[in-house]
């Protein structure tokens, strides 16, 4: 399993195993991540599974799409690492993947 790293706006932190294929937001959801709302389920609808990524992990994710881009405009308060973690998906290269998760969605 990969570990994926949140932390909160208070640096309280939730370190959770990932299965790999999943989104991190499935993941965040399955673990009791607060602050990940995933009104849409990974639509790619609503932007309430914002997160920000660890500026060092930028590099190693896949670039956001289009839609994705487009979809975090709507977002609280966007960052250029801002992310919808529902279009992150968890494979073993991202084992240790640190997010931030805003202070709120929606």
């Amino acid at each position: 399993m990969t570990k994926i790293r949140f932390i909160q706006q208070d640096e309280r932190e939730f370190v959770v195993d990932a299965r790999d294929g999943e989104s991190v937001m499935r993941a965040a959801l399955e673990n009791g991540v607060p602050g990940i709302a995933a009104d849409c389920g990974g639509c790619l609808s609503c932007a309430t599974c914002h997160v920000y990524i660890a500026e060092d992990w930028l590099d190693r994710l896949e670039p956001a799409s289009e839609d994705e881009v487009a979809a975090l405009e709507i977002a609280v308060d966007p960052q250029p690492n801002s992310r919808l973690s529902c279009q992150v998906i968890v494979s073993p290269t991202i084992d240790g993947l640190t997010v931030n998760v805003p202070e709120r969605q929606f």
